[in-house]
């Protein structure tokens, strides 16, 4: 694993226990990285960096709590002085569990859920970054991976503190871009549609789940996996990447390229063509 896309770097991705993060935490680390595979679930993320490195890689687990600012600083000093530096920091880790289960509309707002969410999400992602940035400056160069969804991109019945918090991460995502551009240090985001993962097939891949529900509007006819976030990232943390900074990268199927009553119309004209050969 020393030569790759990512040969020489060292690379953190929060929430790399499972999921996305794991994904990416496992290709990262076939591409030549050195990962800090960082969860607040510390027996996961030890499994996580077990197996990297009995696939050849080189890995460290960290515990973190991305809503304690100590844990966050903690993460940071302990991977420069594993790793003698930063490359990539990949901000993938967020508070779901609270946002499917007690995240509603406004007007029936849990507070807690709202600050927690908030805490967590976007909170912890700049806490991340703060931390961050001197190591990636005295690299000369460096990048910022934030994840957001296309949940942030336009409204819904529920799930508002969570999507409110992503946007607050593409808002955050380009700011960090204009201010540390100069410094040689990329900062873009990546809006994920319906992944669909281990801990998720059973509730969205289901018929007639909300899974089926959203993919009746994408374009791409399956769900998305784990692994199509994680070649974008490995994308944008590359070199190969070097002119995009300041941008929101949706993987979603095209999801959110489709007018709202595009499924409903298709279906209107088949039905509208099926009647005229009857005709």
């Amino acid at each position: 694993m020393s030569r790759g896309r990512l040969a020489g770097k060292t690379a953190i991705v929060t929430g790399a226990a499972s999921g996305i993060g794991a994904a990416t935490a496992e290709l990262f680390a076939r591409e030549g990285a050195e990962l800090v595979v960082a969860d607040i679930d510390r027996d996961g993320a030890e499994a996580r960096a077990a197996g990297i490195r009995a696939s050849g890689g080189k890995a460290e687990a960290i515990r973190v709590d991305l809503g304690d600012p100590q844990s966050i600083s903690d993460l940071l000093g302990e991977t420069v002085r594993l790793f003698g530096g930063l490359d990539i920091l990949y901000n993938n880790a967020a508070a779901t569990q609270l946002s499917s289960s007690r995240d509603s509309a406004v007007e029936d707002m849990d507070i807690e859920v709202w600050d927690a969410l908030m805490r967590t999400n976007l909170r912890g992602t700049m806490l991340a970054i703060k931390c961050a940035l001197p190591a990636l400056r005295r690299r000369g160069k460096g990048v910022i991976l934030n994840a957001s969804s296309v949940s942030a991109q336009a409204g819904a019945a529920s799930f508002t503190a969570y999507a409110t918090s992503k946007t607050g991460i593409e808002t955050l995502t380009r700011y960090v871009a204009v201010q540390h551009g100069k410094d040689g240090i990329r900062c873009n985001a990546i809006a994920p549609g319906l992944i669909v993962t281990p801990a998720t097939a059973s509730t969205y891949a289901a018929s007639g789940g909300p899974g089926e529900i959203m993919r009746r509007h994408q374009l791409v006819p399956r769900f998305g996996c784990p692994d199509d976030v994680a070649a974008t990232a490995l994308f944008l943390a590359s070199d190969e990447a070097e002119f995009i900074t300041g941008q929101v990268i949706n993987v979603d199927g095209g999801y959110s390229a489709v007018l709202p009553f595009n499924a409903d119309m298709l279906d209107f004209m088949k039905r509208f063509n099926t009647a005229g050969r009857e005709d």
